[in-house]
């Protein structure tokens, strides 16, 4: 069973084939927080791993990025890695960089070859031509996502929101919103339903929180060829223990041939 109506391949690892990746998220502080984190959660052997940079306290120091960026690399492996700064609107932490300075940032660790994927916000609309551009010239796979933790939007809207991620540039299309209901949850599996009979790259779509667990579970089914797991600490609500997830697909799989 396809996953999506594309895949690609970073690394080792193809994205959006007939069985889904799962992405632990890493996110300490510091420097030693960051690569000890990492190093469990490579223990676990993720297909990817995601770096979000949000929480790292310091993140304005540009060398000291790159120099845990390499180092992060070193750790992973062959292990592709994601590298992530969420906003403050999408859900993440706080942190002390404008647009601008956000968006050097994220070209330079493109250009440092220490990163696989870089996530780029639907939000910066016109600025993710920028990061396209210089993740291109670096080999580095866009993410263009989209974040709702104030509820699910209509179906019709969650599909839009993939087809411009798509339309921007982007090797994935990434959506998760919140539900309020389990009328909800049907709302996303069933625009990434739609979207992956439209669209021609790999789709990354959850609903969070208690309600919206089982999306991690199944999503796959319906389109989303990446789940993110707790490898160690969660990165937003909802989600799962790389080895519960494991087991739960496994027996999926089993069953769904």
């Amino acid at each position: 069973m396809g996953i999506s109506a594309n895949v690609i391949k970073v690394r080792n690892v193809i994205i959006g084939g007939d069985k889904p990746c799962l992405c632990a998220p890493v996110v300490g502080a510091d420097a030693e927080q960051v690569l000890r984190e990492a190093e469990e959660v490579c223990q676990k052997k993720p297909d990817l791993i995601e770096w979000r940079a949000d929480f790292f306290h310091h993140i304005g120091d540009l060398e000291r990025v790159l120099a845990v960026a390499n180092e992060l690399r070193h750790v992973a492996g062959d292990i592709p890695v994601l590298f992530t700064i969420r906003s403050e609107r999408e859900g993440g932490q706080p942190i002390p960089l404008d647009e601008e300075e956000k968006q050097q940032l994220m070209k330079a660790v493109c250009e440092s070859g220490a990163i696989d994927l870089i996530d780029c916000e639907l939000a910066y609309g016109e600025r993710i031509a920028d990061v396209r551009r210089v993740a291109y010239e670096c080999g580095v796979r866009l993410v263009v996502s989209s974040h709702h933790f104030d509820g699910t939007p209509p179906e019709e809207v969650l599909v839009d929101m993939m087809r411009r991620a798509a339309q921007s540039g982007a090797d994935i299309a990434k959506v998760a919103v919140m539900p309020s209901s389990p009328e909800d949850v049907l709302v996303l599996l069933e625009a990434t339903q739609l979207a992956r009979r439209e669209l021609s790259i790999p789709l990354i779509t959850m609903s969070m929180g208690g309600l919206g667990a089982m999306t991690r579970l199944v999503g796959w089914l319906f389109g989303s060829a990446v789940t993110f797991a707790v490898g160690q600490q969660s990165s937003a609500p909802g989600q799962i223990p790389i080895e519960d997830v494991r087991t739960v697909l496994s027996v999926l799989q089993q069953y769904s041939r």
